[in-house]
């Protein structure tokens, strides 16, 4: 199982209940789940992914449960791997979304350029 699918099911019902527009995409070995076109929340093996803005990001970082998100060796910006033992009970769940679509609402991504 590349990524828990259970989560995954709790994330959409959560999103459905905040009536978001998302969109699924596989992304990174698991699921993603986009919010006005940005990877906002994900679901990587047992791990929640998260994007968060700047603001939030520092302070989330000294919670228990709570790490920066690397991929390939390289630490991303405003993303974090949240366990388990954070998500537990739906309400815990619901806190991680509402700081999902925050950033969907909110957070600016940079482009690449085309070449």
């Amino acid at each position: 199982m590349a990524y828990n699918e259970l989560l995954s099911l709790r994330i959409q019902q959560q999103l459905q209940e905040q009536q978001m527009n998302f969109v699924e995409k596989k992304m990174f070995g698991g699921i993603a789940f986009m919010i006005a076109d940005k990877m906002c929340i994900g679901v990587m093996k047992e791990l929640i992914m998260l994007r968060v803005m700047d603001e939030y990001y520092d302070g989330l970082l000294r919670e228990n449960h709570v790490r920066p998100m690397t991929f390939t060796g390289k630490r991303l910006k405003n993303f974090l791997y949240i366990e388990s033992e954070a998500f537990a009970t739906e309400k815990q769940l619901a806190r991680w979304v509402v700081l999902a679509i925050d950033f969907g609402k909110r957070g600016v991504v940079k482009s690449k350029k085309k070449k």
